[in-house]
């Protein structure tokens, strides 16, 4: 076979024919933050593939963020761990007989179920030994890495010749969610025409992403002061006691919604919030897609790749030499880079967006 040959046959591997592909699997991303950020490059791959049944296979606490939107055709629960559910679940994706498979998930084991579930068509990064179990994989270079999130994942369409659709991010509320949110906060005293502010102090990955829960305390209690403001405090089950805390250090009004919503539920009140003060986190980006001005507090995390991806958000950081670390934990066990974010700081930002 002579190279000419071969080249040609790598070239129309390579290519493939949108039209062509009546059923199509997505594979979510796992954690909150990151599927919101791709909601550009899903809504992407439904203008690429307008006539598909389009599928997506994602964790059960991140389904909540696409089971609203119209560019998604059912939501197939991701809750698969070890070898033996690994393989139990490709043979289960086997039986929908998917024609191709876009991986946002950038690990091996993203790949390693497409391959077992005999999709013929693997689209994703070449990332983590996967190149070999993706059919077209897409190079992940230097320059990519360098890219806000919401940019990387559309990087995955334009790789394989597909159009992308911009990076302004989409959520989906139903009648039900704004309901629910109206109801939750009516039985706490909030009212519609309440000025709400919404705290979320904590974040998944680790505390050293976290701003300290006295000064969001103090802020929230000079903002009711200034604004008359209600103080609503957003977190999960183990966040219960970091609210509790705060509750106690206010001196003016505060909810504590603490691990008491689901995340429809906390999506529709953030929605409600005419401010968000928050660490970087999943619940930040909910925001971003849903229009809601917001303070966000940088730390151990690289505000260029995770930042809030919306106008109406602004980033509050401090200069130190080791900042971004990256960290779960702050090495040094002190959080220079958070403590130099000061409460003025952070009031002082918050009260420019209030009265723009």
């Amino acid at each position: 076979m002579s190279l000419f040959t071969i080249l040609l046959l790598q070239h129309e591997k390579d290519m493939f024919n949108p039209e062509k592909i009546e059923n199509l699997l997505i594979r979510s991303t796992n954690w909150i933050g990151d599927a919101v950020m791709t909601t550009p490059a899903v809504r992407a791959i439904r203008k690429n593939f307008p006539n598909a049944r389009i599928s997506l296979l994602a964790k059960p606490w991140v389904a909540p963020v696409f089971e609203n939107s119209p560019y998604i055709d059912q939501i197939i629960p991701c809750n698969f761990e070890g070898a033996l559910r690994t393989i139990k679940a490709a043979r289960m994706l086997e039986k929908y007989g998917f024609d191709a498979a876009i991986l946002l998930q950038n690990a091996f084991e993203a790949a390693w179920v497409a391959y077992l579930a005999k999709i013929p068509i693997r689209i994703g990064y070449d990332t983590d030994l996967r190149k070999v179990l993706i059919t077209h994989p897409v190079h992940r270079s230097s320059r990519i890495l360098k890219l806000h999130q919401t940019h990387y994942y559309n990087e995955i369409l334009k790789g394989v010749g597909l159009r992308t659709d911009g990076t302004h991010l989409e959520l989906y509320l139903s009648p039900k969610d704004h309901d629910s949110a109206r109801k939750i906060l009516k039985d706490s005293n909030i009212f519609e025409t309440d000025f709400v502010v919404g705290i979320n102090p904590s974040a998944t990955y680790g505390s050293a992403k976290q701003w300290f829960p006295d000064r969001f305390a103090r802020v929230s209690d000079r903002l009711n002061k200034r604004f008359g403001s209600k103080t609503v405090i957003f977190g999960g089950p183990n966040d219960r006691e970091l609210g509790a805390n705060i509750m106690k250090m206010m001196k003016t009004f505060a909810v504590d919604l603490s691990g008491k919503t689901t995340l429809k539920e906390a999506m529709a009140i953030i929605a409600r919030c005419r401010l968000f003060l928050t660490n970087d986190s999943g619940l930040m980006h909910i925001a971003a897609a849903l229009n809601v001005p917001q303070v966000a507090i940088f730390g151990s995390t690289d505000f260029t790749a995770t930042g809030p991806w919306n106008p109406r958000a602004r980033i509050v950081r401090s200069l130190v030499n080791c900042s971004p670390c990256l960290k779960q934990q702050c090495p040094l066990g002190h959080k220079e880079c958070m403590k130099k974010i000061s409460v003025e700081k952070v009031l002082t930002t918050a009260c420019d967006m209030i009265v723009q």
